[in-house]
């Protein structure tokens, strides 16, 4: 699977980063991911701290969940209507303002399930229009002719940031649990403030028109290209089936017999196998066979899964995530890039929602269907069954979808 990205070194990474609006981009990309995996462990270790129940920990999937599902359409439509910049600016201030609260009812004492679960709730609404905008920028903060090194970039960032971000989180959480919240109000209003800064070069004319069904036409344009629908259907399935990591509180704590700092390093694992994947691509830009390497990833990634759940050995179950974020990066990069070169400009917010609510909130819904599953037959048969049905899926899609499994390039 690593053989992929082959061919030419492309041009140095520095470039991009010399470029300004990419470059704030980049540094709030970085520090709004530092801050949603701190929120992560420190979320996580506080709801299982409170109620030891691995339905609980599900709940917290689900309840983000449904906030994306009922407004992420409408974030899409917003990002292709609105100034994407002032939108992520708004949903950032509104997500440091939340981390404010929390902070603040940990500090004095009365934070409990309830208001977690509220404050989650929030925190996935406001990503419900932050992310599609997010997502819509990207195209005009890179160069042209570089977006899937843009791509890799950003993507590295963020994977540096679920390298850091729980490991930290973990390190803070064990001082108090609210000094985790202070940084991540502070990561967020700082991003918050460098992407209302961004200067676009090149800036959307059309205005989505203000009625429902502007709002979901995101849907039909992705129903329309079978590529883009492949890609984002196998990560959905792959994401549900394959969310291990909502059982790291569990396997942290009842399995490998650590900590707060040891769930951290855990949640870190993935990202260093996503960075080290990132850097490679951003140097050797995958350049043929993309659909078959993005099979081979998902597979990968599935076997990855079921290495992790039958582990008893903090060192080897490490490894086997840094295996999965290895494998997923490539998946992500390619579909990044698929969905973006695929969408006309002034699509992209509501095609970008429609990408969200299948990956990003498949995440949360992955987490509670773990979290269902450990709860009825433990938590090792649970991540286990997971791997198995991420690569099930993965062979099935390539059946159901040969042109992506066929597809030669990217650009």
């Amino acid at each position: 699977m690593t053989s992929g990205p082959i061919g030419v070194p492309s041009p140095k990474a520095a470039a991009l980063l010399r470029h300004p609006p990419f470059r704030r981009f980049f540094v709030a990309r970085g520090m709004s991911g530092f801050a949603y995996q701190i929120a992560a462990v420190a979320v996580g270790w506080q709801v299982y701290a409170l109620t030891r129940s691995a339905f609980d920990l599900g709940m917290v999937g689900l309840v983000q969940f449904a906030a994306l599902a009922v407004l992420a359409f409408f974030g899409g439509h917003a990002a292709d209507k609105y100034d994407r910049r002032r939108v992520a600016w708004i949903c950032q201030s509104l997500e440091g303002l939340v981390a404010v609260v929390l902070g603040w009812g940990s500090f004095a004492g009365w934070l409990n399930v309830p208001e977690i679960f509220a404050a989650v709730a929030v925190l996935g609404g406001a990503r419900s229009f932050e992310s599609p905008a997010v997502s819509a920028l990207l195209p005009g903060v890179a160069p042209a002719g570089l977006l899937q090194k843009a791509s890799a970039l950003t993507t590295g960032v963020f994977q540096f940031a679920m390298i850091s971000g729980p490991a930290v989180g973990g390190l803070l959480y064990a001082l108090s649990p609210g000094v985790p919240y202070v940084v991540m109000a502070a990561c967020w209003l700082v991003s918050g403030a460098l992407n209302g800064g961004i200067r676009l070069e090149r800036k959307v004319e059309a205005k989505a028109p203000p009625d429902l069904r502007a709002v979901f036409a995101g849907v039909g344009f992705v129903r329309r290209n079978p590529a883009i629908l492949g890609t984002i259907s196998l990560d959905l399935f792959a994401v549900l089936l394959g969310g291990a990591t909502a059982l790291l509180p569990i396997y942290a704590h009842d399995i490998l017999h650590t900590g707060p700092w040891g769930l951290g390093v855990l949640r870190g694992a993935p990202a260093v196998g996503a960075l080290l994947m990132t850097a490679v691509v951003a140097r050797y830009p995958i350049t043929r066979r993309v659909g078959m390497r993005m099979f081979q990833a998902v597979i990968v990634f599935g076997v990855a899964t079921v290495a992790f759940a039958l582990s008893r050995w903090l060192v080897f179950s490490l490894l086997a995530l840094a295996v999965m974020g290895a494998a997923d990066t490539i998946s992500v990069i390619i579909r990044l890039s698929l969905v973006q070169l695929a969408t006309p400009d002034d699509m992209r917010g509501r095609v970008g929602a429609v990408n969200y609510l299948f990956i990003n909130a498949s995440n949360q819904l992955g987490e509670f269907e773990s979290g269902m599953t450990a709860a009825l037959f433990g938590a090792v048969p649970a991540a286990a069954l997971g791997g198995v049905g991420t690569i099930l899926v993965a062979l099935l899609w390539m059946r159901l979808f040969p042109a992506l499994r066929d597809m030669e390039r990217l650009e």
